[in-house]
């Protein structure tokens, strides 16, 4: 007798459904249409059914009309605090959770209640986590961008964030209350779930950052004032890489003849990165949170923000392998002192510790989004004129060369005491023009919106990340659109949470006013949305307060935030209030 589906999975696809039923009649198995399996309510996830989950939910679903609910709480307790690590062997003060980097994983399965209790024990600074990707369904207030949906978290004080997995896949948290993210408060999200393709182990999150050697505060003032980007001392992968002062190639272990999921991560600062892994392709599955067809290649392009899940099978012989990981090349993104020389290690079981010594393709350069991704759940996108959103640059001498990023003539700078939430709870619509407020008030709407960077910006591209939503890539070009609605994907586009606007070029996205709550869209360069490169969707403004429920937690976390800012002589924010300097308490 076969013990399990998944071990008779070979010898059951030589029997006729007739015989199957007869022979089984109690088991439920997939069935291929177009070469994809098709599930039913008693299919189980496993190596061989990976597009299945449970309860009736599969790869199929739609993850914007229905999740599951299991009932589980998972809990996790940070505690934020300034320490001095060595990720590439050069020692540097950081900001870390749980005293360590990256930050612990955050892990739960497809239907979860997520607790996460984040303590902020830094010296000086507030702090905030916002939950990169997450959809925050009716849990506005658990976002974590401060000035928006909350006050930062002030020293000594606690904030507990509470959300539903209404997703599942790869993300990643970050502080978003500063560039303090790019000093090491930041970790992966995994949520398990189903997949577009069969694997036998998941080897869990991969994340890559490029890496300064000098903290971030300091990198971030000079660069508000800088004719172009700084230049990162290094790229770590999965926290480590090695340099002049020493350090250590990260290792992942395979297993001979098995497929791996891999699940790679951009929770960088300014760079692109293209990664590929010596003799082994990457079956590519998924494209932020959302499941795609699978598709095969030798090398993948991560913006900032973005992430990947990729299938690779051991096959080769057992031995130790190069992952090599390039940037865009430093005229797009910006220099990295390190570019020639970033690699990990996949190593077989079995194999003599040591160098790889394998030969790899050369890494293509440049900075863009992939254009393989076909959404496996399907939509079509009724036909709209988009509204424009203009992205101009600006050096202002009278400030001391200060750059700004502005979108339709402003600036973003938000106020740390008075979040836009506050506003909505006051009744209050006469929001800054600094805030950049863009009201979408009707129910279950189409919103079109094209980001044009005007033609005279310097020639940079941004990864385009939009709060509370996936949005669908309608258009993305270099150049002007003309408006030209024939030009536009609409049946099934690319659908993600980040987005590449080109250099010098357009952006044209849609998404649906499903999710009532205020939700910022911004460029995750956290150098250009310090410098005001961002917006504010708020979203069916009047049921916000109805269905986000206690604000208890707000309003006690605003007032120990104020008690704290208003105990600091001089306080300024130093930039948008996104991104931040360090705020020094003398």
């Amino acid at each position: 007798m076969f013990t399990s589906i998944a071990s008779a999975g070979y010898f059951l696809a030589l029997l006729s459904s007739t015989a199957l039923s007869a022979a089984l009649p109690s088991l439920s198995v997939p069935w291929k249409k177009d070469g994809i399996f098709a599930r039913d309510s008693a299919c189980s996830n496993g190596p061989f059914t990976r597009s299945c989950w449970e309860g009736g939910f599969s790869v199929d679903t739609d993850m914007d009309v229905k999740w599951p609910n299991t009932g589980k709480i998972v809990t996790y307790n940070f505690e934020i605090t300034n320490t001095t690590l060595a990720p590439d062997g050069f020692s540097r003060e950081m900001l870390v959770i749980n005293g360590q980097y990256p930050g612990p994983a955050i892990t739960a399965n497809w239907g979860d209640t997520l607790v996460i209790n984040v303590k902020n024990s830094l010296t000086n600074n507030g702090t905030g986590i916002h939950w990169h990707g997450i959809r925050q369904l009716n849990s506005n207030p658990m976002d974590g961008t401060n000035g928006i949906t909350e006050c930062p978290i002030a020293p000594g004080q606690t904030k507990t964030y509470t959300w539903h997995a209404t997703q599942y896949g790869t993300s990643w948290y970050h502080s978003h209350y500063s560039v303090q993210y790019a000093d090491g408060i930041v970790g992966p999200i995994i949520i398990n779930g189903p997949a577009t393709s069969n694997y036998d182990i998941d080897l869990g999150a991969l994340p890559m950052t490029d890496w300064f050697h000098t903290p971030m505060f300091t990198v971030n003032a000079l660069a508000l004032h800088a004719g172009g980007p700084p230049t990162a001392d290094n790229v770590l992968v999965n926290g480590s890489m090695t340099s002049i002062a020493g350090g250590q190639y990260a290792t992942t272990t395979l297993t001979p003849g098995k497929k791996h999921l891999v699940r790679f991560i951009n929770t960088g600062i300014n760079n692109f990165l293209h990664v590929s892994l010596d003799n082994h392709p990457f079956t590519v599955i998924s494209a932020d949170f959302v499941p795609i067809v699978p598709y095969t290649t030798t090398s993948l392009v991560i913006a900032v923000g973005q992430r990947y899940e990729v299938v690779i099978t051991a096959n080769q012989t057992v031995g130790n392998y190069w992952l090599r990981v390039g940037t865009g090349g430093g005229l797009c993104d910006g220099p990295n002192a390190n570019a020639a020389n970033i690699r990990s290690i996949f190593t077989y079981v079995g194999a003599t510790p040591g160098n790889p010594t394998s030969n790899g393709i050369t890494l293509p350069s440049g900075c863009y989004d992939e254009t393989n991704i076909v959404p496996y759940v399907k939509t079509t996108i009724p036909s709209q004129t988009p509204k424009e959103l203009e992205l101009t640059f600006s050096v202002t001498a009278a400030q001391n060369n200060l750059v700004q990023w502005l979108i339709n003539s402003s600036a973003i700078l938000i106020d740390w005491e008075k979040p836009t939430l506050q506003y909505v709870i006051d009744g209050n619509t006469s929001y800054p023009t600094s805030d950049n407020v863009y009201t979408v008030g009707t129910a279950n709407s189409w919103q079109y919106w094209v980001i044009q960077s005007d033609a005279s910006n310097p020639p940079i591209p941004h990864p385009i990340h939009l709060h509370g939503h996936d949005f669908y890539v309608l258009g993305q070009a270099v150049g002007v659109w003309g408006g030209d609605l024939s030009t536009l994907t609409l049946n099934n586009p690319i659908r993600r949470d980040t987005a590449v606007l080109p250099a010098n070029g357009y952006l044209i996205l849609a998404f649906e006013s499903d999710n009532p709550g205020a939700w910022l869209m911004h460029c995750h360069i956290p150098f250009h949305i310090s410098a005001g490169l961002g917006l504010q969707f708020l979203e069916r403004p009047g049921e916000m307060l109805s269905s986000i429920g206690d604000l208890s937690g707000f309003k006690d976390g605003c007032e120990s935030w104020d008690t704290y800012e208003n105990g600091i002589k001089g306080f300024d924010m130093g930039d948008s209030g996104l991104k931040a300097r360090e705020i020094s308490a003398s």
